[in-house]
């Protein structure tokens, strides 16, 4: 005789009994008595399976997911998951296996994609269960990415020179976002979404509003940035930079550096990749830099957004500095360029 018997209540089938001394009295959703025992015996040989087993052997993807997500987890990237994972029980997914279903989903995809649409929301949902008891943790290697070449930081000439060709243009509004995106590391699609009410310039601060990472962000306001947003007239409940497109915002930096005579730059590289650059270069620690610019992976942090400016010759100065002249009579330079974020180098 089955553990678990089915009663019926105001029409609705419920299994009722005792698994393992565990009292049960579960509804399963159905009027029909067949679908009725159908769920009836699949639900009692999972109970006797997690009594023998425990709940490794019996908590499923979706479960994790849902609750991953109740909890405040990202669920962009989840539906593609949930298809691949979908009764699978979570403590017997293995890292290959999530390497192979990330190039399965994407397979056109560049290494970065496969990582950030695959690999950590997954193994995400695998942590989360293991910090329920569900499952033990998980460990996936990422795909290698290779430092990006499309986007080049731009320096303090670069800036400059684009400042002074948007407000001889009178885009006022196209310089200060520029500038803001440069020293704060916002986003372009966060800098044309940026609210009045979002930025305080007596505290020097500006709240990123939830995108790409799913959190409102703080970013802190130079006193430059401050001065060129305060003659935005920014009021509540109207964008600070007055753009609505982000590609809009592109297009009109081609024009203005078009005119200005310099290298045509893109919002992400005038703004992330010159943040990541700069603050590196200024003496920031790598924890500092990534909390300011809102980073929340150092690999691709320092892969992608930092990039090295004469760094074979500032290594040369520091061997130099160690050993001092070596067979001449030269004077070692009592100045050495030094880049700050910021000023000019």
């Amino acid at each position: 005789m089955p553990s678990l018997q089915l009663k019926n209540r105001k029409g609705v089938y419920y299994a009722v009994g005792t698994i393992g001394g565990q009292r049960i009295r579960e509804s399963l959703g159905t009027r029909d008595q067949k679908v009725a025992e159908e769920l009836r015996a699949q639900y009692e040989a999972r109970l006797w399976k997690r009594h023998t087993y425990g709940e490794e052997a019996v908590r499923l993807f979706e479960e994790a997911a849902a609750s991953y997500m109740e909890q405040g987890g990202e669920a962009r990237f989840m539906a593609p998951l949930l298809k691949e994972f979908r009764g699978r029980a979570i403590g017997t997914i293995k890292p290959g296996e999530i390497r192979s279903a990330a190039i399965k989903l994407y397979p056109t995809a560049a290494a970065a994609t496969r990582n950030r649409q695959a690999i950590i929301p997954a193994r995400a949902v695998i942590n989360h269960a293991h910090d329920l008891g569900w499952c033990g943790p998980i460990k996936v290697k990422m795909f290698d990415v290779a430092k990006s070449r499309k986007h080049k930081p731009v320096d303090r000439a670069w800036l400059d020179a684009f400042m002074a060709q948007a407000d001889a243009d009178k885009l006022w509004h196209l310089s200060a976002l520029v500038l803001f995106m440069n020293q704060t590391a916002a986003r372009v699609s966060e800098g044309v979404n940026l609210m009045g009410e979002h930025v305080d310039l007596s505290e020097r601060l500006a709240v990123l509003a939830k995108t790409k990472t799913e959190e409102w962000s703080v970013r802190h306001l130079t006193a430059e940035l401050v001065a060129r947003m305060a003659a935005l007239d920014i009021q509540p409940g109207k964008r600070v930079f007055s753009y609505t497109d982000p590609k809009a915002v592109n297009r009109r930096i081609a024009a203005v550096c078009k005119r200005a005579g310099i290298e045509k730059r893109t919002t992400h590289s005038a703004g992330r990749h010159s943040f990541g650059t700069n603050a590196i270069a200024s003496g920031a620690d790598v924890k500092t830099a990534m909390d300011a610019g809102g980073w929340k992976s150092a690999k691709l942090f320092l892969e992608t957004y930092v990039h090295s400016r004469e760094a074979g010759r500032s290594l040369a100065e520091k061997f130099d500095a160690q050993s001092g002249p070596v067979g001449t009579n030269l004077a070692q330079a009592s100045e050495r360029k030094r880049y700050r974020f910021g000023n000019k180098g």
